[in-house]
């Protein structure tokens, strides 16, 4: 008789849905303050005579951005929008990520045997499915992480559900749904290179035996996946950054917040935060990816634990 290892087991669509939410808000928790350098980098030139009235700071640089928001509003700044950000993994990675697998055996009827326009296609319609359910928490995240606290002690927002109120209240429903087409847009890419990547690396890593399916093999295709997904979504994560943090009626569509920027600051616009961008997407990758191949492990043991205690 063959026994089979709880290790072994195909973990469910429902253990890669809870795995997937639960590692991206552990990644969040320890690479959020890089998120938040980023947004700051990515919204800074914004508006002039914002910056002229000191309203925002100058900011040089991931960690001298961190440092300037550490020094002018305190540690805790580095956090902003937390809340929102960890609501937002729970409904956003659950869906891209963990039914990325559920995914790709629906378009191949059920065969494990993907190509690369199915991953492709798979990735996109994950991505697009999850925005569906984050956006308004996608909305919340980045206004507070480019919320400044000023001299007076004024902020945007008092709180998470006072930002929820707040949008729907002054900008309608449709605020809380602001820069949805270029999330869409932005997550079916990132979606595609970041889990396209990790599956490609990972899968050639095992096939040519070069290391086995552990730590080092999940840390090594993450960080490979984290690259790539930078170089390729920087200037769309820019665009739906700056829409997503403007006054209502400042652009009228994603499209002419890019032209935009392309007009008033140069191609090089679109790659600002580039290095906390890379920085944030790499170390979360790694940290998410490790954690969901091990919280996968962790939870098939327990059930198969649960179902022969003896």
């Amino acid at each position: 008789m063959v026994v089979v290892r709880p290790a072994d087991l195909a973990p469910t669509a429902a253990v890669k849905f809870f795995g997937a939410g639960t590692a991206a808000c552990i990644a969040d928790l320890v690479t959020f303050p890089l998120d938040t350098a980023k947004v700051r980098l990515q919204i800074q030139g914004e508006s002039k005579a914002i910056e002229e009235v000191g309203q925002a700071a100058r900011y040089r640089g991931v960690f001298g951005t961190i440092t300037t928001m550490v020094r002018t509003e305190g540690p805790r700044s580095l956090y902003n929008g937390l809340v929102a950000g960890l609501q937002r993994q729970m409904s956003f990675a659950s869906v891209r990520i963990g039914l990325y697998d559920s995914m790709k055996q629906f378009y191949t009827r059920g065969s494990d045997n993907a190509n690369i326009v199915i991953r492709l296609l798979a990735g996109c319609t994950t991505g697009a499915m999850a925005v569906a359910f984050a956006q308004p928490t996608d909305v919340v995240k980045v206004r507070f992480q480019a919320q400044v606290r000023v001299a007076d002690g004024a902020k945007r927002y008092n709180g998470t559900m006072d930002a929820y109120r707040t949008i729907a209240r002054d900008e309608g429903v449709r605020g809380l749904w602001r820069g949805c087409l270029p999330n869409i847009t932005r997550n079916a890419i990132v979606n595609c290179a970041e889990l396209v990547t990790y599956d490609i690396i990972k899968e050639l890593i095992l096939k040519y035996d070069i290391m086995t399916d552990n730590l080092p093999c999940h840390f090594t295709a993450a960080f490979g996946a984290g690259f790539c997904t930078t170089i390729v979504a920087s200037p769309v994560d820019v665009v739906k950054t700056r829409f997503m943090n403007s006054a209502a009626g400042q652009y009228s569509s994603a499209i002419n917040c890019a032209l935009t920027m392309l007009t008033k600051e140069g191609p090089t616009a679109f790659y600002k935060g580039f290095m906390p961008s890379f920085l944030r997407l790499g170390s979360w990758n790694i940290v998410m990816f490790v954690s969901y191949e091990q919280i996968k492990r962790a939870v098939m043991r327990a059930q198969q634990s649960w179902e022969s205690p003896f």
